[in-house]
């Protein structure tokens, strides 16, 4: 019975470190929402989708992954690692994201300001990274919290950012009846989002001298477009009804 409070502790430890850094860019998105604060419901429930869709993404990385083992791409190659990382790891963790995230929001009557883009898909996405960091945590220790809370939860909160301001004027194209545009809109956000999290995921897993530069200008150069970001579309948001 004396080991049982140490062990209680121990997890309590694990969860907070592995969820602290989502919790903290969460609460800094939603005090970027100037305009109109969006309930609570709505919040969690983006948090759900984006833990069910790390659920879906693994399970179809894996068969995305079985694909590539019985195709001829070596994946010892550069090309091998491209594809796996953009084609399987990108598109699928952002596709899954991004489709429950639009099918719980794009018709929601709460969705009547342009910055709400960035809201619904910046909690999404992080609660995608509190679940694959609890993951993490549990899986590899606190060694791997003090990294990840600066790179990878960072890097999920930039995809869906850039994602979120498309996915914002969509909206509003959509509303004033340029479906064309609505859709060419979400195509670009998610074309970029892939793009950015492909190149994160190879710089990341090279693993050499250049691409670890390579990596750090990334992330570097994604803090600073994000937050620039996030500070100019809260500024000059919108109602879009």
């Amino acid at each position: 019975m004396f080991f049982m409070p140490v062990f209680d502790t121990v997890l309590w430890v694990y969860f907070i470190a592995a969820l602290a850094p989502a919790i903290y860019l969460m609460s800094y998105i939603y005090t970027q929402d100037t305009i109109e604060k969006e309930p609570s419901s709505l919040l969690w429930a983006c948090i759900g989708r984006g833990v069910i869709a790390a659920l879906l993404s693994i399970v179809l990385e894996t068969v995305g992954q079985r694909v590539l083992d019985l195709s001829p791409i070596n994946e010892n190659t550069l090309i091998g690692v491209m594809v796996a990382n953009f084609l399987v790891v990108g598109a699928v963790e952002e596709g899954m994201k991004y489709l429950l995230m639009g099918r719980l929001t794009w018709r929601n009557p709460n969705f009547d300001c342009r910055f709400d883009g960035i809201v619904y898909a910046a909690f999404t996405s992080l609660g995608f990274a509190a679940f694959e960091n609890v993951e993490y945590v549990f899986q590899y220790g606190l060694s791997v919290a003090l990294p990840r809370a600066f790179l990878s939860i960072p890097g999920h909160l930039g995809f869906s950012v850039i994602f979120g301001c498309f996915y914002g004027r969509a909206k509003l194209a959509a509303n004033e009846g340029r479906h064309t545009k609505a859709a060419a809109e979400i195509i670009a956000g998610y074309i970029i989002a892939v793009f950015l999290h492909g190149t994160y995921d190879t710089c990341a897993t090279i693993q050499s001298g250049t691409s670890t530069l390579l990596f750090v200008a990334v992330v570097v150069v994604l803090y600073l477009i994000v937050f620039r970001l996030v500070k100019h579309e809260s500024r000059t948001d919108m109602y879009i009804d």
